[in-house]
């Protein structure tokens, strides 16, 4: 090995002795103060509960202020939704039964050219003998979507498993 690998140059040496290195200053550092530094204390407990009660004061008041109008628009939904649903409801029967007459059309003309087949029976009996013949039969679900989309269908089947 060469001694020049481990050994700085002689101008380097000279440098650096002639720089003087930092250090303490003389007598030593200031001792450091990390004591607890307590926090400022803008509003005491009194002034808080004094504060609590005149804010609960306030908001009582607004309350019942606002009591009438609010309790009167509630009633006025409620009536309003109570007024409605005999009509929501009609409309949902109604288009229920349209997909039914849909479906049975649909049927109807699929099966045309198949010999014997009427619509509602089994090999020429009723399905459902014991029933009077106006009875409305509901389907199942995967019944009466049977010739829809296959969108409301996935959407049908959410409302049901979600419910």
């Amino acid at each position: 090995f060469s001694k020049s690998l481990f050994l700085p140059e002689s101008g380097m040496a000279t440098a650096a002795a002639s720089r003087k290195q930092d250090g303490p200053p003389s007598g030593g550092y200031k001792p450091l103060d990390f004591s607890r530094a307590p926090a400022r204390k803008i509003i005491g407990g009194k002034g808080l509960i004094v504060g609590h009660f005149a804010l609960t004061a306030g908001a009582l008041y607004l309350y019942f202020q606002n009591y009438k109008q609010v309790h009167r628009d509630e009633v006025e939904i409620r009536s309003s939704m109570l007024a409605i649903t005999p009509l929501l409801q009609a409309e949902r029967d109604r288009a229920y039964l349209k997909q039914l007459r849909r479906n049975r059309d649909e049927e109807n003309s699929l099966m045309a050219n198949v010999e014997g087949w009427e619509t509602g029976k089994y090999k020429g009996e009723p399905i459902f003998k014991t029933l009077p013949p106006d009875t409305l039969i509901k389907p199942l679900h995967n019944e009466y979507f049977v010739h829809g989309s296959g969108k409301n269908y996935n959407e049908w089947n959410d409302i049901l498993l979600w419910q």
